[in-house]
């Protein structure tokens, strides 16, 4: 397949002009590197002198979930710490007795554990850390394990937790030297960011607190509450790491998760449930299975997108949480965007 760059680039420019968001990068490759790379619009259409630049840092909000929750969990289960289909409960002190320690951390990757659909942390558990995690672990499920596919964050917050028990290590030190640091993404990281990078940072959502938009911050207010660092969202990335973290996926070395990890989760998990889900992956809409095109978003505005069949990656990142929550528009060009950058059978 030969990309339709121009059409790619129409594409995104198209974003811009229509007020989906202030900016966009995003880029197309394959095992060996990059093939095709763009940045359009501006890192803040208060400030017309600062273009979106392919350095621009990004809040990746749920891609966190993959490129930190998954990647560990995977390194996890590959050393043989770690068995999907045991009940929680039977080897993790904090869930046992409770709720919680008849699921699966299968059922948590497929969002299939029947958890409370909101993460409403501080609502129910006030802002002390200790008593989140408490309270998270200990909640009473929302129906009975995989009976249904419903996604929540909870599933990877909890799954955060079960990384530091495993490996008593707190999850950004986890993702960085078994994942971050291995596959040189040198400038991924749990927020907020240091002065120096802020400056290249897209900003978010306007905080009504501060009366300006969030730069640097997570916006995910969960991840905000527990310090900046969470399974559910509060990474920071730029487009050349996420392209290294996809690139990693076709060409597996040993340097952090495997090939059978990626195996295992680029495959429906769900069985006849419906939306069917690999391990946090799901197939990308407007696909079907002869494709082998696997998704994950992020709320902000940012979306990465793997094929091991055709040997193909994908990732748009934008900062459209700067105009609106509306997600139709946004929708719509991640679907034009995909079908540009992937082969249909």
């Amino acid at each position: 397949m030969t990309l339709d760059i121009p059409r790619i680039e129409q594409l995104v420019q198209d974003g811009v002009r229509d007020r989906v968001y202030p900016g966009a990068v995003w880029a197309v490759g394959n095992a060996s590197g990059t093939t095709a790379i763009g940045a359009v619009g501006l890192l803040d259409p208060t400030r017309p002198r600062e273009p979106m630049r392919l350095d621009t840092v990004f809040d990746i909000a749920s891609l966190t979930k993959i490129v930190a929750v998954w990647a560990v969990i995977g390194t996890l289960v590959e050393k043989g710490k770690l068995q999907l289909h045991t009940p929680l409960g039977t080897f993790w002190a904090e869930a046992t007795g409770h709720p919680l320690g008849q699921v699966t951390t299968h059922e948590l990757l497929t969002h299939t554990a029947g958890l409370p659909l909101r993460a409403n942390l501080k609502n129910l558990y006030g802002t002390d850390p200790q008593d989140i995690r408490d309270g998270v672990l200990h909640e009473t499920l929302h129906r009975a394990p995989s009976e249904a596919v419903e996604y929540t964050d909870r599933a990877a917050l909890i799954l955060g937790y079960l990384a530091e028990y495993l490996a008593g290590q707190p999850l950004d030190i986890l993702a960085a030297s078994r994942i971050w640091e291995p596959l040189g993404m040198t400038e991924t990281r749990f927020g907020p960011l240091h002065p120096d990078s802020v400056a290249r940072c897209a900003p978010t959502e306007l905080d009504e607190e501060t009366g300006t938009h969030l730069k640097g911050t997570a916006h995910d207010f969960s991840a905000r509450l527990l310090g900046g660092t969470c399974g559910i969202a509060g990474a920071f990335s730029t487009l050349a790491d996420l392209s290294r973290f996809l690139q990693h996926m076709l060409a597996p070395t040993q340097a952090a998760f495997g090939p059978t990890w990626i195996a295992d989760s680029l495959r429906i998990r769900t069985g006849e449930l419906t939306p069917s889900r690999g391990l946090f992956w799901h197939p990308a809409p407007g696909t079907d299975l002869r494709e082998d095109v696997w998704v994950h978003y992020g709320f902000t505005g940012t979306g990465m997108w793997i094929s091991p069949k055709q040997q193909r990656w994908a990732a748009l990142l934008t900062n459209k949480l700067y105009f609106t929550r509306d997600r139709e528009l946004l929708t719509t060009a991640r679907g034009v965007f995909r079908a540009l950058a992937f082969e249909r059978p």
